[in-house]
């Protein structure tokens, strides 16, 4: 009997997380590089903002709960889900 192979769909979220990580990571690291600072350009989405202590907060007395989230795509964490998109499709 031939076994068949289905593509993992948890594999892929896991290479997509992995492939943002690593491209944000290079894009800060080339920020400085003048030939490569246009990897790190990007746009930031936000509930809240953590910078000016301005985040969503639930004040319930005995228990204050506050919300924030912000995410930024930039050019080399595309390029990051692009390349673990390609590897995924390669190897499995």
């Amino acid at each position: 009997m031939a076994r068949t192979y289905s593509k993992n769909n948890w594999a892929l979220f896991l290479l997509i997380l992995i492939g943002i990580v690593v491209g944000s990571f290079l894009g800060h690291l080339f920020r400085e590089v003048s030939a490569l600072s246009w990897l790190n350009y990007g746009i930031n989405f936000a509930i809240g903002d953590a910078n000016n202590n301005n985040i969503a907060t639930l004040d319930l007395g005995v228990l204050v709960l506050s919300f924030g989230f912000r995410l930024k795509v930039t050019i080399a964490s595309l390029l990051g889900v692009i390349a673990s998109i390609l590897i995924y499709k390669k190897v499995l």
